[in-house]
């Protein structure tokens, strides 16, 4: 398990450097001229040359990616320009939004997704036919049109929670929540559909295995075989989806958020590509990718320990 597990944090290490090169490099090479978009296109020549001094767009493209990627080993993730404040400042106060949305979204999900998928699995016939049905709907139905049905229904109609707008944590911990319970919602559905689908066909596929023929053939419950040997063993596949959606619900909600008005990760992703704002879209890019790796090496470090045999396996 030592091996593997170190195998994977040089994996991880790895990842993370080719990912700030791609960042860097992709948006070195795309047009546009960031003090041209701050000054605007009237400015004098000598003023846009002073301006790229500043921000050092005038070093050596190899030295910049040096100076930045330092930076963020340090904990400086630069200034942004459009915004003349420090790019972590800016994250930090947009991560308060973005992650408790994608983690109540991720637990709503799951306590939908693992009870459906297991009763579908245990219940061959009417009620699994039913379960897939409305999983079907749920996959096909976008969030950003759930998102606005929630609004119409929940808000417009019965008034019952806000249409948009966060209050923030520090002036109102309920108002907060209450405003990321519709947006929740309309995250939650379609992946909870999809890991459905995936936990019942887990459950299946584990189901004909000879150890829980052996289990019958002891006369132990089906209930008892289900919870204690089938769940356990189906785990696999379900934690490696749950990865994959909790990566996309950190980095693909700028659609919800901008429904909600939410100011959240992707709102000032958007904002920033909009205002040409180099140094405040790479830590972000970065930010996304770097969850993205972090989560992925976290559930094969999970699913090492769910199934030793897998760590044995790579060694």
């Amino acid at each position: 398990m030592t091996g593997y597990l170190l195998r994977r944090f040089g994996s991880l290490v790895a990842s993370l450097v080719f990912a700030s090169l791609v960042v860097f490099i992709v948006l070195q090479i795309l047009p546009g001229d960031p003090a041209l978009v701050i000054l605007g296109p009237d400015a004098r020549p000598d003023t846009l040359a002073a301006l790229r001094h500043q921000l050092g767009f005038d070093l050596p493209v190899w030295l910049r990616y040096l100076h930045w990627a330092g930076g963020i080993l340090t904990g400086d993730f630069g200034r942004s320009t459009a915004y003349d404040a420090p790019a972590a400042t800016l994250i930090l106060q947009r991560v308060a939004v973005t992650l408790p949305l994608a983690v109540m979204a991720m637990l709503l999900s799951a306590l939908l997704a693992i009870p459906l998928g297991v009763w579908a699995a245990s219940r061959r016939g009417a009620v699994d036919g039913g379960i897939m049905s409305v999983t079907q709907i749920g996959i096909a139905i976008p969030d950003f049109w759930l998102g606005l049905l929630l609004i119409l229904l929940f808000a417009v109609h019965f008034a019952l929670l806000p249409a948009g707008g966060f209050p923030g944590w520090w002036h109102s911990v309920g108002g907060s929540i209450r405003a990321l319970v519709l947006p929740m919602i309309a995250l939650a559905i379609p992946q909870a559909a999809i890991l459905t689908r995936v936990t019942r066909g887990a459950v299946l596929d584990v189901g004909v295995r000879d150890f829980l023929r052996t289990a019958r053939a002891k006369g132990m419950a089906e209930s008892a075989i289900l919870w204690r040997h089938a769940v356990p063993n189906a785990l696999i596949p379900v934690t490696t989806l749950m990865g994959l959606q909790f990566s996309f619900l950190l980095a693909g909600t700028i659609i919800i958020e901008n429904v909600f008005t939410l100011p959240g990760l992707g709102s000032l992703l958007f904002q920033a590509i909009g205002q040409r704002d180099l140094v405040l879209v790479q830590d972000l890019v970065l930010l996304f990718a770097g969850l993205v790796i972090l989560i992925n090496f976290l559930v094969d470090v999970l699913n090492a320990v769910l199934d030793p045999r897998l760590a044995a396996r790579q060694a």
